[in-house]
C-alpha cells in the first residue's frame, strides 16, 4: 500500500505543473501584427480593447478567431493609434 501511494504522490507531483502550464497557454494567446512587426498577448486588456473598437465602429460584436487576416490588420492599427501606454506590445524583432 505504501509503494502504490508513494507512487500516486510521485505521479501526482510531476503531472500537475504540467496540467497549470497547459491551462495557462490556453489564456495566453501570442498574435503577430504583420504591419507593426510586433506580437500582441491576447488577455483581459486586449479582449476589453478589442470590444472597445468594436463599440466605436458601432458593428456587431465578432470573436476575434472568426476575422479575416484584413480585418485582424484593421484592428491592429486602431488599437498601436489607441495604446494604453504599457508595455505589451513589444517588437519582437
Amino acid at each position: 500500500m505504501r509503494r502504490f501511494l508513494a507512487a500516486f504522490l510521485l505521479t501526482a507531483a510531476l503531472t500537475v505543473p504540467l496540467v497549470v502550464r497547459a491551462d495557462d497557454d490556453d489564456h495566453r494567446r501570442r498574435y503577430y501584427d504583420r504591419e507593426h512587426k510586433d506580437y500582441h498577448e491576447w488577455n483581459e486588456r486586449e479582449d476589453r480593447a478589442y470590444r472597445q473598437y468594436y463599440d466605436e465602429q458601432h458593428r456587431e460584436y465578432r470573436d476575434w478567431n472568426r476575422l479575416n487576416r484584413r480585418d485582424q490588420g484593421i484592428y491592429w492599427r486602431w488599437r498601436h493609434a489607441h495604446g494604453d501606454g504599457d508595455s505589451e506590445h513589444r517588437d519582437r524583432r
